[in-house]
């Protein structure tokens, strides 16, 4: 008899964590505007509004943290991390930084000036952020079958390099680099293979155009590679991992996805020219270039949960269970973004809540409805999030309008999945009742959806 599948750890720690009323629920939602940012983790029963810091540790990181060195400058934490980022991704020169965005501002604020245009596979809201706010235009190069979530494709993230060549033709001298993103989180968690990696980079690279890979789930995209794509189900994760980077010119990490810890992030590159360029916006924006915005346990737990997380037993364990959600989905005949992704289900919210106007953000009425029922917190990622056009300040709607069901890592057990599972198809069997959405009251000049104030329509 085969063996049935198991995870590949053991639980050590527990949190508790209680179910709510619906009447308690109610008042929550309607006191945090109807914006599930705003609510209080106590308020949430099981939390899936992101898998960015809110995965588990593991022992041998807790045991990292205890022999952090806290020196302000040249401590051996710093050098444990850096080396740990030269071997996994082969990129010589590296910064830390405390998260992705905060990678994302230093280098930017080197390399992206007014005018400008940065195409790439569908910009995540904070690299858009970083890019209007500078008066710069974030071009979208996604491959056309993303925007098909019912269609089977195994790497629906990649370049479209049509579109691509004809931002760059038209645009010769303002692209400072393009941004490729693995996994492509705007439209699924979905991958980039590597044959659309290479040739993205050749192509980029002909018109004399560097790439940044924006990395936070690049180890579950190098999973992909190695089950989906042909010529790497005997290469390791790290061997595809390397091979990835030796491609591109630069990366941009939040190690609070794949390096799976609470907080951190970094810049790495082979270009020793925007390493020192860097250095000088790193050190009043984020410190002394070898913390970072870090600490010296936080380097460690980085370095660690990078060589773990590279190893496929735990990708698979963590990708099965992102599946597993996908499967009861299936049973209940609810549409979200096929293939299943890495890292979430992105559930296609036009699809559910049909008699709900674009204008009324079907997909954040359903994030609400979702809270409403069973107290689990999902995220909008879609027509709220798109946020208005930097010029017309016209509302998105260009885009797929998805709710985001982002697993933890090493958090949640499958019987909590199939809670997940269960209130939503709860929703989706009365989806012919919710008729109205929400409408904005307040929102922010950028990135509105992490403050939006709203109200409930009907």
């Amino acid at each position: 008899m085969e063996l049935p599948f198991a995870e590949s750890w053991k639980i050590k720690v527990i949190e508790p964590i209680r179910r709510s009323t619906r009447e308690e629920r109610e008042q929550w939602l309607r006191e945090a505007h109807y914006n599930v940012f705003q609510l209080k983790a106590e308020q949430v029963y099981i939390d899936l509004l992101t898998d960015s810091g809110t995965g588990a540790m593991s022992d041998r990181q807790w045991a990292e943290m205890m022999v952090g060195d806290e020196s302000y400058a040249g401590a051996t934490s710093f050098y444990k991390f850096e080396a740990m980022v030269q071997r996994i991704f082969g990129l010589p020169y590296v910064i830390p930084t405390h998260q992705g965005r905060a990678a994302e501002n230093v280098l930017f604020s080197l390399l992206v000036k007014e005018g400008h245009v940065v195409p790439g596979n569908a910009h995540f809201d904070t690299t858009k952020g970083h890019i209007e706010s500078r008066k710069a235009t974030a071009i979208d190069v996604t491959c056309d079958e993303a925007h098909d979530t019912q269609l089977e494709v195994p790497f629906k993230g990649n370049v479209g390099l049509e579109k691509l060549e004809k931002v760059l033709k038209e645009n010769t001298g303002k692209v400072p680099f393009m941004v490729l993103t693995v996994t492509n989180n705007t439209v699924g968690g979905q991958p980039v293979s590597m044959q659309n990696i290479r040739e993205t980079c050749a192509l980029c690279h002909r018109y004399g155009v560097p790439v940044v890979m924006d990395s936070a789930r690049f180890a579950e995209n190098a999973y992909f590679i190695k089950t989906r794509e042909q010529g790497y189900a005997d290469k390791s994760i790290k061997e595809i991992t390397r091979e990835m980077y030796s491609y591109v010119d630069a990366a941009t990490m939040s190690c609070k996805k794949d390096a799976i810890v609470n907080m951190g992030g970094f810049i790495a590159t082979r270009k020793k020219e925007w390493y020192d360029g860097a250095k000088m916006f790193c050190i009043p924006m984020e410190g002394y270039v070898t913390y970072g915005g870090l600490n010296g346990r936080d380097l460690n737990a980085v370095a660690q949960g990078l060589d773990e997380n590279t190893e496929f037993d735990m990708l698979d364990t963590r990708i099965r269970q992102v599946r597993h959600l996908a499967e009861r989905l299936d049973e209940y005949g609810i549409p979200y973004q096929r293939p299943a992704g890495g890292h979430a289900i992105f559930v296609d919210a036009d699809k559910v809540l049909t008699h709900v106007p674009k204008e009324e953000f079907p997909a954040q009425t359903l994030t609400c409805e979702l809270y409403l029922e069973a107290g689990i917190r999902a995220c909008e990622i879609g027509y709220m999030l798109a946020d208005r056009d930097p010029v017309t300040r016209a509302n998105r709607f260009g885009g797929l309008d998805l709710l985001r069901l982002a697993i933890p890592r090493r958090v949640y057990t499958d019987n909590h999945i199939d809670v997940v599972a269960a209130a939503l198809k709860n929703v989706y069997d009365r989806r012919e009742s919710v008729t109205r959405g929400v409408a904005i009251e307040w929102e922010a000049p950028l990135m509105r959806h992490f403050t939006v104030q709203l109200r409930r329509l009907g």
